[in-house]
């Protein structure tokens, strides 16, 4: 028999302004790490005022992370200290292994609506100076899978027979944008020993059969044990992004741009990048 996976706990974020000035919601941060491992932050992007966040994220490094970003609207450039630059656009992802470390910048331009997140996964301590490498997954190579009710799209990981857009290199995240229509019901089943969490980009849903209150948007909803997922969308529909991993359970040392596991090894990095031998990969 299934178990439904029960809420655990619900965040509501907190408005921030992170880079050269952008306006966002602070979903996840450093007191959740423990929590909600191997996922050290999301924040979370709406907008359709670019005065919101045209000044970007200029040049800025990072190591030891993975950092995932998604639009479901808008448009970011991107580009970085090994020559790689391009495009996220509507339904785009970017899969950035920064690994051993990597400087680059995301400015976002103006658009009708910038909506989407940017998620960071942490990496293993034996992966932690691996080679910078990144995963760009562009929205027509995104499996959309249409169910009745439901429309499932495969970022990242399995979903049933489907293989997802990309799979991760270190940690086998599950990455999934689910939209489900008005009062219609979506499950799935799910690895026991799995941290999984959503992240509601519109409408509401219950998550619970013996619960009536509904959760609305903008909130993170991290579950607790089961083998199944659940969910039953509001008078509205929901709208929301799916992730799904094995914790790692290793210490967490989290300076800024940069996540190791010991206070030396944040020393190195930030003594590297005043030395400049930061970049270990040209």
């Amino acid at each position: 028999m299934s178990r439904i996976r029960k809420i655990s706990k619900i965040l509501t974020g907190r408005a921030a302004v992170d880079g050269a000035g952008v306006k966002l919601v602070r979903v996840l941060g450093h007191r959740d790490v423990e929590d909600f491992d191997p996922f050290l932050l999301l924040d979370a992007f709406d907008s359709t005022n670019p005065e919101d966040y045209v000044k970007g994220f200029p040049w800025h490094p990072h190591r030891g992370i993975e950092t995932v970003t998604y639009l479901v609207s808008g448009i970011i450039e991107h580009g970085d200290s090994l020559g790689n630059k391009g495009e996220i656009l509507d339904g785009d992802c970017q899969w950035m292994t920064a690994g051993s470390g990597i400087i680059h910048q995301e400015m976002p331009k103006p658009s009708a609506r910038l909506l989407g997140a940017q998620l960071w996964l942490n990496l293993p301590a034996r992966d932690k100076m691996a080679n910078p490498q990144y995963g760009d997954i562009k929205s027509h190579d995104v499996p959309a899978v249409d169910e009745e009710g439901s429309i499932v799209r495969v970022i990242a990981g399995p979903y049933k027979n489907i293989t997802g857009a990309f799979e991760g290199r270190y940690v086998k995240a599950k990455y999934l944008d689910v939209e489900v229509k008005a009062g219609k019901e979506w499950s799935f089943g799910t690895g026991d020993d799995m941290t999984l969490f959503i992240f509601i980009l519109l409408g509401s849903g219950r998550f619970d059969p013996d619960e009536e209150e509904a959760i609305d948007s903008k909130r993170a909803v991290l579950f607790g044990d089961g083998d199944t997922f659940w969910v039953r969308a509001g008078n509205e529909g929901i709208r929301f992004l799916l992730f799904s991993g094995k914790p790692l359970k290793e210490p967490v040392a989290w300076g800024g741009p940069i996540v190791m596991n010991t206070r030396e090894e944040l020393d190195v990095a930030f003594r590297e990048l005043s030395e400049n031998t930061f970049v270990k990969h040209e």
